[in-house]
């Protein structure tokens, strides 16, 4: 196992090498700058403000200054990147979140984006943790049931909420919910986040459009086991019901569920933009889109390397789990 997780880690750094590339390139070569305005700015001052962030530089060295300061320090040769004419505020920041260093805000003034990521985060992955805790409680049983009672009207209830979860986007269902259970019935707030309450609304709307998934993914993976030869000999013993489907085929029913949390747990958890937007959390996903309005490069290049860095970890998670679900499966394939 340690051996499969070393080479899985190994393999994901030419990815993260890449996305960091492409997302640093991307932003650089977008139309503006991070310092035009409404109100016109001297030549004087955006020389003196490009020299204090370093885009005085050309951007070749920009890069290699940026990829030794995201990099963990233990792993990135502080002589290649670093530049000696520079003062010390160039350095490598030894106390910075992770072993990485995202550089300073453009934005924000006197503030890091790890500061900023680090205020941000913990909100993303509250909402998130309860969207995937409303996703996981509505779509296993209800595509279990699905499976279990097929061609009932169970199963295209199921289907039918599936379907409607899959078809109505985010930005739709929330104003809705918002509309009937915030305006008229006055159960909860239109935004915020300040009382338990305020987790509902973000949460269902977040929640029951992965649990539309969900549930479609369950019951395919049950309907695939449910037909296999070692549920029919279960049932010719003599199993309980209960017990064939929770013992037998759930485990091995999972499995394309599972295949599907990876990506969907590292998007679910760090939050969605339009819920952010909608309910007014002061989440990771808001701060990202303002930084693509603000033009703020260190912040949108940050932001983008940890999702990625998230989605590495949860498809990583995801394989040690489906061995464990499938014996048949050896980490060293």
């Amino acid at each position: 196992m340690l051996r499969f997780v070393l080479r899985r880690l190994l393999e994901s750094i030419p990815v993260m090498l890449v996305i960091v590339t492409a997302a640093f390139f991307m932003v650089r070569f977008a139309p503006g700058g991070p310092f035009l305005n409404e109100k016109a700015v001297p030549p004087e001052v955006q020389k003196n403000l490009e020299a204090y962030y370093g885009l005085d530089r050309p951007l070749a060295q920009q890069y290699l200054y940026y990829l030794g300061k995201v990099c963990p320090k233990r792993f990135a040769p502080q002589r290649l990147f670093a530049d000696a004419d520079r003062d010390a505020r160039w350095d490598f920041d030894l106390n910075a979140a992770f072993g990485m260093d995202f550089g300073p805000s453009y934005k924000y003034a006197n503030r890091t984006v790890n500061e900023i990521v680090a205020g941000a985060l913990p909100y993303s992955l509250e909402l998130g943790a309860w969207s995937l805790l409303v996703a996981l409680v509505l779509g296993i049983p209800l595509g279990v049931l699905a499976a279990v009672r097929r061609n009932t009207w169970l199963d295209y209830l199921g289907s039918g909420v599936s379907l409607f979860g899959i078809c109505v986007p985010t930005f739709v269902l929330g104003p809705l919910l918002v509309l009937v259970f915030a305006i008229h019935l006055q159960q909860f707030n239109a935004s915020g986040w300040n009382e338990p309450r305020d987790r509902v609304l973000p949460a269902l709307t977040l929640g029951l459009v992965y649990a539309a998934y969900v549930a479609r993914l369950t019951r395919g993976g049950m309907l695939e086991v449910l037909g296999q030869d070692f549920i029919r000999t279960a049932r010719a013993k003599g199993a309980s019901e209960l017990r064939v489907i929770g013992r037998h085929a759930l485990r091995g029913g999972l499995l394309p569920l599972v295949s599907f949390l990876g990506p969907a747990a590292a998007g679910i958890l760090t939050g969605s933009f339009v819920i952010e937007r909608i309910f007014q959390i002061p989440g990771l996903g808001r701060e990202f889109v303002n930084s693509a309005f603000n033009r703020d490069h260190p912040l949108v290049v940050g932001t983008v390397i940890l999702y990625a860095g998230m989605i590495v970890f949860f498809n990583l998670l995801v394989d040690i789990v489906q061995v464990w679900l499938n014996p048949k499966l050896r980490f060293d394939d």
